[in-house]
């Protein structure tokens, strides 16, 4: 496209990038760039390529270039709240990643190249926020992850190759147009209720249900005796009389 067409972003600087660098509390590096206004992948993080974790997250980025491949040591990279489409085929050959966030961006399944099936290191895969209509069953092989996040697309299905992933602990699919959320949970009715009634004369009950007839009716009578009825008006002992201001404004409030 021409010059200065489509965003542009802020530009980071190797300087920037530099001072960007935060060391761990386990020893990895991790490069924070989280909500900088970056549209387009920096060129100059190419000097920082040996660091074991990358925050991109809430920028702009709508690519990710396949010269994602030289962070060979990458563990851990967050690209959550962009507007990516696709990914790279160069995202297969991060082997030590462990942790990848797609939330919330604009992935298509289309968008998904085979060659994420590639991450046989990855335990934590989230994907939720996207614009998914199938999962591919080739994450499947991705015999290492315990938790795949695949809500808020578009899925009619989930791959039995994907909920039998053998390491899998969480996978959340909400808010998916799956069949099985397709009718809501009918509220419990914990009233017993009766689906029909017969009323009968006394004169045709045989001795014993006459008997449990008596028995119920003397129940609800004695429940009846023992809640007050509306019209009883409860007393006070306790309370002094009221005095004559009380009195006075009593008839006033009468009147309002």
């Amino acid at each position: 496209p021409p010059k200065g067409k489509g965003p542009q972003g802020k530009r980071i600087t190797l300087k920037v990038a530099k001072n960007s660098v935060r060391v761990l509390f386990n020893g990895r590096r991790r490069l924070e760039l989280s909500k900088m206004g970056i549209a387009i992948f920096p060129k100059c993080l190419l000097e920082l390529a040996d660091v074991e974790e990358i925050d991109l997250s809430r920028n702009m980025l709508r690519k990710i270039p396949n010269t994602i491949e030289k962070f060979k040591n990458l563990v851990w990279l967050d690209l959550h709240s962009n507007q990516i489409d696709e990914l790279p085929a160069a995202i297969g050959t991060l082997q030590n990643l462990t942790y990848l966030n797609l939330c919330n961006n604009k992935l298509t399944t289309k968008g998904l190249p085979e060659e994420l099936i590639k991450l046989k290191s990855l335990r934590i895969l989230n994907l939720g926020l996207n614009c998914l209509e199938t999962v591919p069953t080739t994450l499947g092989s991705l015999k290492e992850l315990v938790e795949l996040g695949l809500f808020d697309n578009s899925l009619t299905i989930i791959p039995k190759s994907v909920k039998r992933l053998p390491k899998l602990e969480r996978l959340n699919v909400k808010r998916n147009p799956l069949p099985e959320f397709a009718k809501e949970d009918e509220p419990i009715d914990t009233i017993k209720r009766l689906e029909s009634l017969y009323l009968v004369e006394k004169k045709d009950l045989c001795n014993p249900c006459l008997q449990t007839c008596q028995g119920e009716r003397d129940e609800l009578h004695m429940l009846q005796d023992m809640t007050p009825g509306l019209s009883e008006k409860p007393s006070f002992y306790s309370l002094i009389t009221p005095n004559s201001t009380a009195r006075d404004n009593q008839e006033e409030w009468r009147i309002k």
